[in-house]
């Protein structure tokens, strides 16, 4: 690996409303002040576009799912050709009548649409009812070769699996990035809400410690409905040291430049891939060892 390797990696936290254009409209303007900023791979948080409406099950809501031929994407792919920068879009798939999505695409300098990601774990908690919306990934764990970085893509709940981090860096990803839509409801108390987050960074430093890379986690932001976002978009290096955090409260971007070379230093300090027992794993295909 080239030890020289230098970028800069820009998160954008967002507040959505229930305009879709607007949302795209206010999404695009903050892409050209995170340019400004320098930034080369810009993500946004999940179902960047929409509301998070998977608090309630409600058939209107599948009226707001898109493909990558929609109007979001021919904006977003120009704006990326023309700023020469990769775009991370996460997004409400429509696959076909019926089956849909929640989904990823990432979007390489020359606006050529690199690969569609689908989220894995579909959870179904209360004010997450998202099975209800989703139909489970097919798409396997994936990597894309950007202009700048090799990059994984995991979606909000797929960022607690340790498995699905491993899988994913193993396939060659230097950066992890974890696009979020998760809060807390408006009725939890304050030592619950902080227990919550703590966890949050928790799991998602531990992949970056366990598989040498960076970790880039961006959130919403705002109040909808019976949940409040938390925010908290951050980016960690290879030991899980947080190098940037955005509050819990506002609209934010943040930029900052990663060193790709130090994913070499780390790994080499601490051996972690060189001392996996791979021969000792197989229980891991078992749901529960009884």
């Amino acid at each position: 690996m080239d030890n020289n390797r230098k970028l800069h990696v820009g998160l954008i936290q967002m507040k959505c409303e229930q305009d879709k254009a607007k949302n795209v409209e206010k999404a695009v303007a903050y892409i050209h002040e995170a340019v400004s900023k320098n930034a080369q791979i810009i993500c946004f948080q999940e179902l960047f576009n929409t509301q998070y409406f998977c608090f309630e099950e409600n058939y209107k809501y599948f009226s707001l799912a898109e493909s990558k031929d929609s109007d979001t994407f021919k904006i977003l792919t120009r704006v990326a050709e023309e700023n020469n920068i990769v775009i991370i879009v996460p997004y409400f798939e429509k696959r076909a009548d019926g089956i849909y999505h929640n989904s990823t695409i990432v979007i390489d300098t020359d606006g050529t649409i690199l690969g569609n990601y689908r989220k894995n774990h579909i959870p179904d908690d209360p004010g997450y009812l998202e099975k209800f919306y989703f139909t489970p990934g097919d798409t396997g764990y994936m990597v894309f070769k950007t202009s700048f970085a090799t990059i994984g893509v995991l979606i909000c709940w797929d960022q607690w699996y340790p498995e699905a981090a491993r899988i994913t860096s193993l396939m060659g990803a230097e950066i992890l990035f974890f696009p979020t839509a998760i809060g807390w409801e408006t009725t939890e108390n304050e030592s619950v809400r902080m227990d919550q987050l703590e966890a949050w960074f928790s799991i998602q430093k531990s992949h970056a410690i366990a598989n040498g890379v960076f970790v880039a986690s961006v959130n919403r932001t705002g109040t909808e409905n019976l949940t409040s976002f938390w925010g908290s978009s951050f980016i960690s290096n290879p030991m899980g040291k947080i190098l940037k955090q955005a509050s819990i409260d506002n609209e934010e971007i943040l930029v900052e430049e990663l060193d790709l070379g130090q994913i070499d230093y780390y790994r080499t300090r601490w051996p972690f891939y060189r001392d996996r027992r791979v021969d000792t794993y197989q229980l891991l295909y078992k749901r529960f060892i009884d």
